[in-house]
């Protein structure tokens, strides 16, 4: 005597089993996707401080005749923090890494760092020195301190060859730390 419960239970298997190939294949997608990830780990003389690593440099108001009279706006200081550096080689039989560049990177325009919003102006960044930073130039290099070290920049507003038009600004300026 068999059991009706026992067939209706076996009865799904049997039949997937029995499918062709094909019908199986013929179930809609129901969704799939990838993941990309990279990064890499390194291993630096030096640590930048978390505040330091995103800014926000509020620039403030500049009239248009201030820029047309002065050519620049007033200096905001930022500072990137240097944090326990060593001097050591990184690696066994490895170079002391005693220098250090500061690169700063964004729209070039010209030699100004480009901005969004209003026209005619960009950005300039200098450091203690008075050396100008360009888009994507290294700044001339300089001594690593061991511990800390803190280094200072100017950031302006400076009048652009374009013609002169009043509005709310925004840029972003990417910087890095290379050390040989």
């Amino acid at each position: 005597m068999c059991s009706c419960r026992t067939v209706i239970q076996i009865l799904p298997f049997m039949l997937m089993v029995l499918l062709p190939q094909e019908v199986q294949s013929r179930v809609p997608d129901q969704g799939h996707g990838t993941v990309g990830m990279k990064g890499s780990i390194i291993n630096t003389p030096c640590a930048i401080a978390v505040n330091d690593i995103d800014q926000a440099v509020e620039m403030g108001v500049s009239t248009t005749g201030e820029l047309i009279h002065d050519g620049l706006g007033p200096a905001k200081v930022f500072r990137i923090h240097l944090m326990g550096c060593s001097l050591k080689p990184q690696q066994p039989h490895g170079p002391h890494l005693n220098w250090f560049q500061v690169t700063f990177d964004g729209i070039p325009d010209g030699e100004l760092f480009s901005i969004r919003g209003a026209n005619g102006i960009g950005l300039r960044i200098t450091d203690q020195a008075g050396n100008v930073a360009r888009p994507g130039i290294p700044l001339p290099s300089a001594m690593l301190k061991p511990e800390a070290q803190v280094l200072e920049y100017n950031l302006r507003v400076v009048g652009a060859p374009h013609r002169l038009v009043a509005g709310d600004y925004r840029a972003t300026l990417r910087f890095k730390v290379d050390y040989f």
